[in-house]
């Protein structure tokens, strides 16, 4: 009876993913059209160089029984859209909380120019999108480049920013200082040769055990490699590459004046261009973020810390419920 029972989950847990995963199969443009978000997909008009282009994102309302006043922004990290995000929308919509998930100019569906990318322009934009909603003061939480966009925003616009919450945010030492430096042209070769292998090995390394779950987040970028449109996402991803690289926000973490937590999994050893370091020794000195967590920590004023042993650089994917705790509990906090 037992076996079953397993037969019947097993087939109904691949009747559930075959749409899931012909949607991620087919060729997908440089906005991925194709590709349904978890939630409505809105579009918002921002100028950069004097130009407009659309900005995507998703207004989530409250769900819960207990609506509460409070609105928190999820921004996303580099290699991600905001449907990564998906587990996390849901669990704080059903808490009470407005969410609001916008995928940056150069990412997921929003437009992806040819332009200088800063974390200040993406700050203006994210603050201007949140004005545009009626938002005057919000929770922001980053993952990953998300935090180092978040941390931008923070300190621009610290009489709109409630609290701060930063999850194995890259950025915590100056990648300049150890890794080689590279043109954009350079780093546009280097995404022309991507492929699914590539990602699927680099993927990995987020994670402490691999799972099917994860696939997903391998596909969706994979899926744009065969379009035409391809050029424009490997443009948009070495200009926000330099983006990362060329603008540390490191030394600015005293600076900041809001309720700041970290939440850090302690396996992660995320180096921004690591696979251009020749040095072994300097691999193992950088990437640490058991340690870097605890100095970013103590050169934030009054950060809390939240350590997850046994947990890599996307706890909201590996340990959902270890992290919507520590987010909630630190949400609650007066």
């Amino acid at each position: 009876m037992r076996n079953i029972f397993k037969s019947i989950l097993f087939f109904s847990l691949i009747l559930y993913l075959l749409p899931l995963r012909a949607q991620l199969l087919q060729v997908q443009d440089a906005t991925l059209s194709g590709y349904k978000y978890p939630f409505a997909v809105k579009y918002f008009e921002v100028s950069m160089e004097g130009s407009p282009y659309k900005m995507a994102y998703m207004d989530v309302a409250a769900s819960g029984k207990n609506a509460n006043p409070e609105t928190i922004v999820l921004l996303h990290g580099k290699n991600f859209s905001g449907a990564y995000w998906k587990q996390t929308i849901s669990y704080l919509s059903e808490q009470g909380y407005r969410v609001i998930v916008p995928d940056q100019i150069g990412f997921g569906k929003s437009d992806k120019p040819e332009v200088y990318y800063t974390f200040h322009q993406l700050a203006h934009n994210t603050n201007a999108l949140l004005l545009h909603l009626g938002i005057k003061k919000t929770t922001v939480v980053g993952h990953s480049m998300g935090g180092m966009l978040a941390t931008r925003f923070a300190l621009l616009y610290p009489e709109q920013t409630h609290k701060l919450i930063l999850e194995n945010p890259i950025g915590l030492e100056d990648y300049r200082t150890f890794v080689p430096y590279k043109t954009i042209e350079e780093l546009y070769q280097e995404e022309l040769k991507r492929t699914e292998a590539s990602i699927r090995n680099y993927h990995k390394t987020y994670y402490t055990a691999w799972k099917p779950a994860y696939d997903e987040w391998v596909q969706l970028p994979a899926s744009q490699i065969a379009s035409k449109d391809y050029p424009v996402v490997a443009k948009a991803a070495a200009l926000t590459y330099a983006m990362i690289f060329q603008q540390p926000v490191v030394y600015e973490f005293s600076q900041l004046k809001v309720p700041v937590m970290l939440v850090i999994g302690q396996t992660d050893r995320t180096i921004v261009g690591k696979g251009y370091i020749k040095d072994k020794q300097k691999v193992e000195q950088h990437g640490q973020y058991p340690l870097l967590g605890q100095q970013t920590a103590g050169a934030i004023p009054n950060a809390k810390l939240i350590e997850l042993s046994q947990i890599g650089h996307i706890p909201h994917i590996e340990a959902p419920a270890q992290f919507h705790k520590a987010l909630t509990d630190f949400l609650k906090q007066n």
